[in-house]
């Protein structure tokens, strides 16, 4: 059976698990302006709005929990094949939603879904991509969810305005709702099928003792299908190197996770990922037609969808340099423009705002309680922080949130100290989700200097504690993090990885891997063994 060998196709083909994020960001923003939805479900607003919200990521905070047990013993494939069977369960239960309480059950299916792809799908593209291109690869997770978020807010733009009267219709079909619910089903069965053609993590190969498949994989990979190329012959000396390492240590997976120089990683995973939920950025897309009603200037809908443009176009200039300008300076300078456009949001519409009274209140604002009234100017502003603010967070955080938790974890525990730090976004993303609402109807303006102050934090903290990881092998991550070195001290990278692929080259080093019971080595000239020095690799397992 065809298998794809492609890296980058491989990685933006499973990063469709990420788009299911995004799908479901904007299933809900999409459908909070129109009357379809409000007449339906009772106009939920503050904490009946934030319970609906809140019910995927506390589906996903479960998935995300359970996804290392899956991928660990089924596969990472496998992991993400049964997320899209749940996502497509889900999405038939929000379709069919007779009341609140059936749309939250599908939400919270729909989240499990997402909690198993948002913690797997990192830890299969970490794995299967090399070093070079790695932060490039995961990234793409990030731009699938913006991919995601957009067009299914298109989806819902159109249905919410081309069904019935259009979106202050009062009349409106329930359809306005339940064809973008239906329609959000299909990437997933394509993930589904797909999935199917691709090669198993090698990482995991290994872990699992399949040492001929996973140089095979390797070799379709890195050295298009040749067995002896030098690069597929030291990736698959330094994997073996690191297992028999991780094996020697005797020591179950669960208390490598806490022990004294793992927490400090698991930690930082897990704040990297709640930081990249306290910056604000799922508020704004979540309830981002709430701040544009706010702000009173031309119509929500539209208005909130040139944000969507703006966080997918700019997402793809942090892909295409990531592993340039490297992670440290994204997430430094991320959180400090964050802050900034935070605060100056926050400190117009608490000086030219006002409450939203009995005389300014309409049908169009009734869910929101402080509005800039007849200030064109100052509106304008507000929606242009809201732009620089998701400008900002697309290419800084939006692709570093993803791709540093997943390379900096070695392979014996990747999965589960990935799924922690995921899991620690959507315990966030739950608690936001249902209390954002609330927030923004008591608090209105105050809220923006909350999240302006968790982005000072952040920038505090990744400058004290996050060192750069561009340019080394997820083997060589041990050395940046155990090496004693300040975060922010600079120092010169050498790369294991490089050191065997030259010693391979030049014949100095011989590899045993397993070939149908047979050695396959790295040819070397006898004459050239013997005038060098040697290093002599120990044959791996099984060969």
């Amino acid at each position: 059976m065809y298998q794809a060998s492609n890296v980058y196709f491989i990685c933006g083909f499973s990063a469709i698990g990420g788009g299911l994020f995004g799908f479901d960001i904007s299933s809900m923003s999409g459908v909070l302006g129109t009357q379809a939805y409000k007449r339906y479900f009772n106009n939920p607003v503050s904490y009946a709005q934030g319970g609906i919200t809140a019910a995927m990521p506390a589906g996903s905070l479960v998935g995300s929990l359970m996804s290392s047990f899956i991928a660990d013993k089924y596969s990472r494939k496998v992991a993400l094949q049964i997320s899209c069977v749940l996502w497509i369960i889900g999405s038939i239960l929000m379709t069919a939603a007779q009341n609140v309480a059936m749309l939250c059950v599908g939400r919270v299916i729909c989240g499990l879904c997402v909690g198993i792809a948002s913690s797997i799908v990192p830890v299969y593209q970490a794995e299967i991509a090399p070093k070079e291109i790695r932060g490039r690869v995961v990234s793409l997770q990030q731009w699938a969810i913006t991919w995601g978020i957009l067009i299914q807010y298109f989806i819902q733009f159109g249905a919410a305005e081309g069904i019935g009267g259009g979106s202050k219709d009062p009349n409106q079909p329930t359809a306005a709702f339940r064809i973008p619910w239906g329609v959000q089903m299909v990437p997933a069965f394509i993930l589904l099928v797909g999935l199917f053609f691709f090669p198993y993590s090698p990482r995991w190969l290994a872990s699992k003792d399949r040492w001929e498949e996973a140089l095979e994989v390797l070799a379709r990979l890195h050295g298009k299908g040749d067995l002896n190329h030098p690069k597929v012959l030291a990736q698959y000396q330094e994997i073996e190197e690191a297992l028999r390492f991780e094996r020697e240590q005797a020591t179950s997976s669960l208390k490598v996770l806490v022990s004294p120089r793992m927490l400090k990683r698991v930690v930082l995973g897990m704040s990297i990922q709640m930081w990249s939920q306290l910056c604000g950025m799922n508020i704004m897309m979540y309830y981002i037609v709430y701040i544009m009603e706010g702000a009173q200037i031309a119509s929500p809908l539209a208005t909130a969808s040139i944000q969507y443009v703006i966080n997918v176009a700019l997402t793809l200039p942090a892909i295409i340099f990531l592993d340039k300008w490297g992670r440290r300076p994204s997430l430094i300078l991320g959180s400090f423009g964050m802050m900034t456009w935070l605060f100056i949001s926050g400190a117009l519409q608490q000086y030219y705002g006002q409450p939203n009274t009995d005389q300014t209140r309409n049908a169009d604002n009734s869910d929101i309680t402080w509005i800039v009234l007849n200030n064109r100017p100052v509106s304008s502003a507000i929606v242009a922080c809201s732009y620089l603010f998701v400008a900002t967070f697309a290419t800084t955080w939006g692709p570093v949130s993803w791709t540093y938790p997943a390379e900096i974890y070695p392979s014996r525990v990747r999965a589960k100290a990935v799924s922690l730090s995921t899991a620690s976004n959507w315990f966030w993303n739950m608690v936001l989700a249902f209390a954002v609402p609330p927030l923004l109807w008591n608090i209105n303006y105050k809220m923006y200097y909350i999240f302006g102050a968790f982005n000072a934090a952040a920038f505090i903290h990744m400058t004290l504690f996050a060192p750069e990881t561009k340019g080394y092998t997820l083997e060589e991550m041990d050395e940046v993090f155990d090496s004693g070195r300040p975060a922010w001290k600079a120092h010169k990278k050498t790369s294991r990885l490089d050191e065997l692929q030259r010693e391979i080259e030049a014949g100095h080093l011989k590899v045993s891997v397993p070939l149908g019971g047979q050695a396959a080595a790295a040819s070397a000239a006898e004459a050239e063994k013997k005038a060098e020095p040697t290093t002599a690799a120990t044959a791996a397992p099984g060969s």
